[in-house]
């Protein structure tokens, strides 16, 4: 499986919960699903409340001593409570006691937690000596807070972690996986996740190539919903987070065949490690419950990423429309006086999972000779482009009404272009050129991307050219980072000017 599992990241908190139920596919699809923000709304309310519990401690504590009211230095106070929260915040991530299962069940971490808060006090001890603030804080004042806030912080995560595991009764904050293979191998896999108390992962069903008599239509309950071709579309068209494949390690070549067409869809992919006999350090695996697992491919963008690149996308894309408007009413004005038809025109391409979103540009073409599809590109001089859509194609700001699609939640500000379905290099489809084409759609379509940055935009007359795009738009997704949207960004202005080939 040589270049088939990139990064091994640790999957704690991606799958965990108090019980696990294996549900039939029609039981777990019937109810609506969960967008990714459910487990990371409970994160965020624990981070939050840490915070605030550090900080409402420390000022009580304060208030509360005897003589404090006399000659206190409040912003001595306020900067040594406000620190301790900003340090402990750190512990905590750092040691990972922010991870959904352990929020979920916070015995497993006590110990990092309260480590978390003995190293915080023990920075702001240093640091008062340090800066001389002896003379400025209560001695006294400092125990009680040490004190008082790591017994509620104790309190307080045993406590949420009580509320989380009563509401994820019906599974709400689970993951929703799929099993690839049946057989003895399935069925031992979910006995494995059945009688583990922190799975967090409802099995939607089982998809295997094989037939019944060899991978029988039901395991333990869990239906076998398809063929691994079937399992393809059902992804593109129903939630799912993870896909276990149940076969042995040892069957190295239909590893690797499966793998490399499952590899397009953005889903987590885990192999199971609990029929193989040689067992490696814990470090080497992740877990699902009591199942080790060998982490193949991650979800794109992470756990976090989705939700931070939203909020850019947003904050920036309101910027931009109102830096821009003058632009929008003034080629709105030249495209209806250049000629006749509407001003704007939308198109069916492929978006995020190769779901079909209508995008919006200014009109460039004669309405009587515009390609929905794009069965045919356009090339310099192409008859179809009006005067006014020579210049705001090649300057690119027939584009710009795809900001509303940003503003939809459809594209992104940085992402690999969004293609029309009857795009092609040459004569070829795009799919049919490169192979794993459907890979960047792991992720949303942006208005910009690594590849248009790098030179690789307008026609693809040649195979070369969208194969040189596609590699940009993989390499941008496996070193996604907040600060690599944010240099492509910066750079795009610069690559629009110097392109050649938009026409």
């Amino acid at each position: 499986l040589d270049g088939l599992a990139p990064q091994a990241l640790q999957c704690d908190g991606l799958m965990n919960s108090d019980s696990t139920n294996i549900k039939s596919a029609p039981q777990v699809t019937a109810r609506p699903a969960q967008n990714w923000f459910s487990a990371q709304l409970v994160v965020i309310v624990a981070v939050l409340f840490d915070f605030f519990e550090t900080v409402v401690g420390g000022s009580l504590a304060a208030f509360i001593y005897p003589g404090f009211q006399s000659g206190a230095n409040w912003s001595a106070y306020a900067t040594f409570i406000g620190l301790g929260g900003v340090i402990f915040f750190i512990t905590q991530v750092v040691s990972r006691c922010y991870a959904f299962s352990v929020l979920l069940t916070p015995y497993r971490k006590l110990t990092a937690m309260v480590g978390g808060w003995i190293l915080t006090c023990t920075v702001l001890l240093v640091f008062t000596f340090l800066f001389k603030f002896g003379n400025e804080l209560s001695r006294i004042w400092f125990v009680t807070w040490a004190t008082s806030g790591l017994l509620f912080l104790i309190a307080w995560r045993l406590g949420y972690g009580e509320l989380i595991r009563y509401l994820n009764q019906d599974g709400r904050f689970n993951k929703r996986g799929i099993l690839v293979g049946g057989g003895n191998n399935a069925a031992h896999v979910i006995s494995l996740i059945e009688n583990s108390h922190e799975g967090g992962i409802n099995l939607l069903g089982i998809f295997d190539d094989r037939a019944n008599n060899r991978a029988p239509a039901e395991v333990k309950n869990l239906r076998k919903l398809g063929k691994i071709d079937d399992l393809i579309s059902y992804v593109r068209s129903n939630p799912v987070d993870t896909l276990i494949v149940t076969l042995p390690t040892t069957a190295e070549t239909r590893l690797a065949q499966i793998v490399e067409r499952l590899w397009v869809l953005p889903v987590n992919i885990r192999l199971s490690a609990a029929s193989q006999k040689l067992r490696y350090t814990n470090q080497s695996y992740s877990y699902i419950g009591n199942l080790p697992c060998f982490n193949l491919y991650d979800k794109p963008l992470g756990e976090w990423g989705p939700l931070m690149k939203d909020i850019t996308d947003k904050i920036i894309g309101v910027c931009a429309l109102v830096a821009l408007s003058p632009v929008f009413l003034i080629t709105a004005i030249a495209v209806k006086l250049d000629s006749k038809g509407p001003i704007f025109f939308k198109q069916k391409r492929y978006g995020f999972n190769n779901e079909l979103i209508e995008v919006y540009k200014f009109r460039s073409m004669y309405i009587d000779q515009s390609d929905a599809t794009a069965s045919k590109l356009v090339t310099k001089g192409d008859p179809r482009v009006t005067k006014v859509g020579r210049f705001i194609r090649r300057t690119t700001i027939d584009e710009l009404p795809q900001l509303f699609n940003v503003m939809k939640g459809e594209l992104s500000l940085v992402g690999p272009r969004p293609h029309a379905t009857q795009a092609k290099a040459g004569s070829a489809l795009y799919e049919n050129v490169v192979r794993g084409y459907f890979a960047r759609h792991r992720v949303k379509p942006g208005l910009t991307g690594w590849a248009q940055i790098n030179g690789w935009r307008g026609e693809t007359d040649t195979e070369e050219k969208i194969e040189r795009r596609v590699e940009c738009d993989l390499y941008y997704i496996e070193h996604w980072s907040l600060t690599f949207d944010l240099y492509i960004l910066a750079r795009t202005p610069l690559a629009l000017i110097t392109t050649q080939n938009a026409y």
